[in-house]
């Protein structure tokens, strides 16, 4: 019998020590080398859907939760509501106290955390097999409704008032580039207001304020249910209905609108970061519809350009012209590009040395575009940048190092924002589909002046 401890880790500020108990430990991988992802799906009376996942290549299941709701659905008034309440579903439910779910999960030597995106807020437990049951009937009692006093509002809005002082407002980068970018590179409130929390918002949030929330966004509607790991599928889903089944439906909450006009001249942005040594600079272009070939194939585009050492951008910017030493990009600023709905933006970001000007860096950066706009593409760089993103995906199945999650989020993602956890499957393909002359076309539509934000930022403390 042999004792692992897997991880270490920080929720809701208490330690939790993940460790799982085995006879045998078996080394083969639970990756599937074809990306296939099996999922049987079920729907409740109430409207919940359930996805079943099953990998029995270790004694372990995850089981997560995903609401649709995340920091775009949130009223105006009430910036940060999202996250506050996603903090306030751990201060106990009808049948169990404050924390004590964190303190069930970690007695059986599992891990959990919640998170708040832009389009869903997720619960998720990894717990070893034996533990699903507890871990469903938890997570059921929790939707049925959180016991939430006034006295627990004002403790959890100081923890997210905190949090924002100390991740945002009180150290250097703070709001760059998300924040700066959001806040800039889109008109519609929904998208471009600070989902952290503005304080006087987070102040004017009352218990009224909690419950009605909770009921618009909070019911089995509108929530995914995942379990995946190793479990047996009848007993499975026999604990799903018997925990879920009775809990009532509510209507499903009106869509927020995202959407956003077309944007058709560039917006520079210049901001002094107080409390940062060195200059930044961020450029964010707006992406193509999730979904479309041309979403993918910015996808590629983004390997191609930030992805590795042999990545363009880094070549250019850091090993020959020794402006920065790193360059990161993305598509998706809380998360991957598959876990978010669009309007999105594709950001380069960097800390540049003082003595280069953002001009230089800009002119540099158009230049390694404009190569990728060429009827001669270099077939190369797509067939290195298709083997990027297969092993990126690899690398979201393993889930950060929390067994299964990375399979339940890629599933309850393509579930809550396409209708349809099987589309998690078929990744590889839509990037496959693209060609060169797919990439020429999206970067030569949608890498353009006109459809970006540049932010500059100046540093406020001297080297």
């Amino acid at each position: 019998m042999i004792l692992i401890l897997t991880h270490v880790h920080r929720c809701q500020g208490r330690y939790i020590y993940m460790c799982f108990i085995f006879k045998e430990v078996t080394l083969s991988s639970s990756i599937p080398t074809n990306f296939e992802l099996p999922v049987d799906r079920h729907v409740l009376s109430n409207g919940l859907r359930i996805l079943l996942h099953k990998d029995s290549s270790s004694p372990v299941v995850c089981v997560a939760v995903y609401y649709h709701v995340g920091m775009r659905s949130e009223p105006k008034g009430r910036t940060g509501f999202a996250h506050l309440f996603e903090h306030l579903m751990f201060q106990g439910s009808q049948q169990l106290g404050k924390m004590e779910l964190v303190s069930q999960v970690q007695s059986v030597g599992g891990t959990l955390n919640g998170s708040t995106r832009f389009d869903f807020t997720n619960y998720w437990e990894v717990v070893p097999s034996h533990a699903l049951e507890l871990v469903l009937w938890m997570e059921a009692d929790r939707m049925r409704g959180p016991n939430i006093t006034e006295t627990e509002l004002v403790n959890q809005r100081d923890v997210v008032k905190n949090e924002i002082k100390v991740n945002v407002l009180n150290r250097p980068y703070g709001t760059f580039p998300w924040l700066d970018v959001q806040e800039h590179a889109f008109d519609n409130w929904h998208n471009n207001h600070n989902g952290y929390g503005d304080m006087v918002d987070l102040d004017a949030a009352d218990l009224k304020d909690v419950e009605e929330f909770f009921y618009r966004y909070y019911s089995p509607r509108n929530a995914v249910l995942c379990i995946a790991g190793d479990f047996e599928t009848e007993e499975a889903l026999g604990y799903a209905e018997k925990y879920f089944a009775d809990i009532p439906a509510q209507e499903l909450p009106v869509p927020v609108d995202i959407s956003e006009s077309q944007q058709f001249q560039e917006r520079n942005i210049h901001k002094i970061d107080n409390m940062a040594s060195r200059p930044a600079l961020a450029v964010a272009y707006r992406t193509p519809e999730r979904g479309t070939k041309e979403f993918y194939a910015l996808g590629l585009l983004n390997s191609i350009l930030t992805v590795g050492d042999d990545s363009l951008l880094r070549q250019r910017l850091v090993r020959q012209k020794g402006y920065t030493s790193s360059v990161s990009g993305s598509m998706n600023f809380l998360g991957h590009m598959h876990n978010a709905e669009t309007p999105l933006v594709h950001t380069t970001s960097l800390i540049h040395d003082q003595d280069v000007s953002p001009d230089q860096i800009l002119d540099d950066m158009d230049e390694v575009i404009a190569s990728l706009k060429l009827d001669d593409f270099d077939e190369d760089l797509l067939v290195r940048a298709k083997t990027k993103v297969r092993s990126g995906l690899y690398g979201l199945l393993s889930g950060s190092g929390y067994p299964r999650f990375g399979v339940a989020d890629l599933l309850s993602s393509f579930e809550l924002l396409e209708g349809n956890a099987e589309n998690a499957s078929d990744i590889p393909r839509r990037f496959d589909e693209v060609s060169a002359d797919d990439l020429v076309r999206t970067a030569s539509n949608y890498l353009v002046p006109e459809n970006r934000t540049i932010i500059r930022l100046e540093a406020g403390v001297s080297p």
